[in-house]
């Protein structure tokens, strides 16, 4: 059995856009769903979302066949869990709060095996079907994405050291600890902190790596596709399923 293939690396590697959406609702039945709605990845988060480990293995069963790539944000630049994440399947990883080089070498060094990394072996782990996939271990990095998430002004003052580590493959912008960061809590909108991004977009960029973000607003997406970001999160599925059902109930009883 071959390596299963990370089409979203493979994407932003070649510079093809990547439009992606957020899922907070740790359900393998939505996520089933939304898997199948034409985005380009899906993000399971642990970080702000109550998920774990057994969630994220079945909303990754439920997205097994589906043209749409699995994203897990882990809940801190952690060892041991980027390993279970990576035994049961993950092949990317968004790694919150990222702020300095050596933080951006650990991050990546958990990703891999020695004598290039720290990460745990296992004989048939999920990821290797169970050891179905012949090299898997000597091979496995090869389709393993590390995306890093910077979003303190420590992070931008070293966003060039962060993107130029050997093995980071994009850097992704989070607007809302980063707009409080800079002292505007809760308005990521805030000039200072669009003027902020656009600089820091085109920074990633001049490290030849790829740059990422979130943001409802889609006019603000757009502006970030045309900025250079190759992989854009343009919304969150428990915001849609709010913001439609509210509008169902509101036609039938206004």
């Amino acid at each position: 059995m071959d390596m299963p293939i990370n089409h979203f690396k493979h994407a932003i590697q070649s510079g093809q856009k990547q439009i992606g959406l957020w899922s907070h609702l740790c359900s393998n039945i939505s996520t089933e769903i939304l898997a199948h709605c034409g985005f380009d990845w899906l993000l399971l988060d642990m970080e702000h979302s109550p998920n774990d480990l057994p969630e994220i293995v079945a909303q990754l069963q439920a997205m097994k066949g589906s043209p749409t790539t699995p994203i897990v944000r882990p809940p801190w630049n952690d060892m041991v869990t980027f390993k279970r994440l990576l035994d049961v399947g993950v092949q990317t990883l968004l790694v919150p709060y990222i702020q300095t080089e050596a933080e951006a070498q650990q991050a990546v060094s958990y990703t891999r095996y020695p004598p290039h990394g720290v990460r745990g072996y296992a004989g048939a782990p999920r990821a290797s079907h169970y050891g179905r996939v012949k090299g898997y271990a000597q091979h496995s990095s090869d389709e393993i994405c590390v995306l890093l998430q910077v979003e303190t002004v420590e992070g931008l003052k070293n966003i060039e050291a962060i993107a130029n580590v050997d093995g980071v493959d994009g850097v992704f912008i989070g607007p809302g600890d980063l707009s409080a960061a800079l002292g505007h809590l809760g308005n990521p909108k805030h000039p200072e902190v669009l003027k902020a991004i656009d600089e820091a977009i085109a920074r990633i960029r001049a490290c030849g790596k790829a740059a990422g973000i979130l943001t409802g607003d889609e006019a603000l997406a757009k502006h970030y596709v045309d900025q250079g970001c190759l992989f854009v999160a343009v919304g969150a599925d428990q915001n849609v399923l709010r913001d439609s059902a509210t509008a169902l109930a509101g036609r039938f009883k206004s």
